[in-house]
């Protein structure tokens, strides 16, 4: 329990906070009333709860919280008063809980494509969740790892839709948009090189691939160099989302040294590498609606 973590712990509940605020600001603001009105405000709460939820997932690989539960899911005895301490692992399955509420409350409320999407994605998500924790004891392979980021990316696409394209098929939408296809794959590749290095091991300096991890690594570059390509052949399309897809390589190298600084505890960059591919997903989606 460091001040970083401390500080952190600040951020996330003032996120979570400003999430729940802004809803409930939208619901009393926007045009519409009644049901329709509740149902625009949580879908805002829902898109923000989801990206905060992803963030906390890089929190707790940075600080080095990912097995501070164990392999026990979801839930410990006492969840909620390490989430008060300041675990950021025990926050991230109260808030992951919190989403799921939502997502079911849309649902009864406003059944459409895109929420009755939103709950399968959050299922699935969380059926893998306690996947990932055996990945990182090494019991699982690493391709567990990197879909549950795909999914939970996917969870915040599908209610960032409800604010951008409402009525939308999702999974539609999600075919014709070719710009979030390489982002989606340098983010499944993402996550299978976090689970592939396991807890707390370095990937290690390298000129040429000798382990998996490093291979992993490699070809996660390489899709994070294809993603760059994309969004520069699709300009002016996306000009944010090249310009940040630019930026979040050479994080990616920085992130890669600390790794191998600090591999128990990388600290705020991985949480920075993860909050930039969230701001690419926006960029995408507010350019391309």
């Amino acid at each position: 329990m460091t001040t970083t973590v401390r500080l952190v712990r600040l951020l996330i509940t003032t996120l979570v906070v400003a999430a729940v605020v802004a809803g409930i600001v939208r619901g009393l603001t926007t045009s519409a009333s009644g049901k329709d009105a509740v149902v625009s405000g949580m879908e805002l709460t829902e898109t923000a709860l989801a990206a905060i939820l992803i963030l906390l997932g890089s929190f707790v690989e940075g600080f080095g919280f990912g097995l501070s539960l164990g392999t026990r899911w979801p839930y410990t005895r006492n969840i909620l008063a390490l989430m008060v301490e300041g675990d950021p692992e025990a926050a991230h399955r109260i808030v992951a809980t919190l989403v799921g509420t939502i997502g079911v409350v849309l649902v009864i409320l406003a059944p459409s494509s895109l929420t009755i999407s939103g709950l399968v994605l959050i299922v699935a998500t969380a059926l893998l969740g306690v996947g990932t924790l055996h990945v990182l004891a090494g019991r699982l392979p690493s391709v567990v790892h990197g879909v549950h980021g795909l999914l939970a990316y996917g969870v915040f696409l599908c209610y960032l839709c409800t604010l951008y394209v409402p009525g939308v098929d999702f999974w539609s939408y999600l075919g014709e948009m070719g710009a979030l296809h390489c982002l989606l794959l340098a983010v499944l590749l993402g996550g299978m090189t976090t689970g592939q290095r396991g807890f707390g091991k370095p990937i290690e300096a390298f000129t040429w691939p000798r382990s998996s991890s490093q291979l992993t690594m490699i070809v996660h570059l390489l899709s994070a160099l294809a993603m760059v390509a994309t969004l520069g052949w699709l300009m002016p399309e996306f000009p944010v989302a090249f310009y940040l897809a630019v930026a979040q390589v050479l994080v990616g190298f920085l992130l890669f040294h600390a790794v191998n600084l600090r591999p128990k505890s990388p600290g705020i960059l991985v949480a920075f590498h993860q909050g930039m591919a969230l701001c690419i997903a926006l960029a995408i989606v507010a350019a391309g609606h």
